[in-house]
């Protein structure tokens, strides 16, 4: 195998010089010509960034989510992936010009093709959400502003799903997934069932879909205890 090449950014040499050979200040950004399989190792989703284990060992890399060429979803831990490495002013490496390898990126793109997990289960908690508000509206009497602190919160949480879903996209900084969990709690969560399915976002993610999920029983059960007269009772 050929020795991989060192591409300066910047034009001028004609001959091609080591990085620690090279004063400082005059260090530009270097890049390998050689394509590298890797596996992604370790990934932070709300930060776009992560590292890369090369398939020959050796350092991990890093890389962000601009550097992959073709967005086919979020990346994911475990994802095989084709790079370039760049060589930084400060000696260190980063990836660049990212790609999943043809396995990845097919199984990506059926999944991105095909609905949301559990869209239909999702949509029916919401229909059943409505049954126990009717019933409890029926036993007991439920404020008026109960339905437009629902309905609000539930528009507020679907586009703060949209403002995560198109930082995602561009590789901005992401909103904390904890504001997510938070605002599903504060009844906000019948939004963010839609904005999962309709956004295709966060709807995979199973340790996030666990926390959601538990936030949207603790909101249930909250609204059916306050509601009750034993509350009333006890304010009283």
């Amino acid at each position: 195998m050929c020795c991989p090449l060192m591409k300066p950014r910047s034009a001028g040499a004609q001959s091609w010089p080591s990085v620690s050979s090279l004063p400082i200040g005059t260090i530009r950004t270097y890049t390998i010509i050689m394509r590298i399989d890797g596996t992604l190792k370790s990934w932070n989703d709300d930060r776009g960034f992560g590292f890369i284990e090369p398939s020959l060992g050796g350092q991990e890399i890093f890389v962000h989510i601009k550097a992959f060429e073709t967005r086919l979803g979020r990346p994911q831990i475990g994802q095989r992936l084709t790079f370039e490495i760049e060589m930084c002013a400060e000696g260190k490496k980063r990836a660049k010009r990212v790609q999943p390898v043809q396995v990845a990126r097919s199984t990506s793109r059926k999944r991105n093709d095909s609905p949301a997990q559990w869209g239909t289960a999702s949509y029916f908690a919401i229909a059943a959400f409505l049954l126990v508000f009717l019933v409890v509206a029926i036993l007991w009497r439920v404020p008026n502003w109960v339905v437009g602190l629902y309905f609000a919160a539930s528009v507020v949480c679907f586009i703060t799903y949209a403002i995560d879903k198109s930082a995602a996209i561009a590789g901005r900084r992401r909103v904390p997934e904890k504001t997510l969990i938070l605002l599903g709690f504060a009844c906000g969560w019948p939004g963010a069932i839609i904005a999962q399915q309709v956004l295709r976002h966060k709807s995979n993610k199973a340790s996030f879909r666990s926390a959601f999920w538990g936030s949207v029983v603790l909101n249930v059960v909250g609204f059916i205890a306050l509601s009750s007269p034993l509350f009333l009772l006890l304010r009283s």
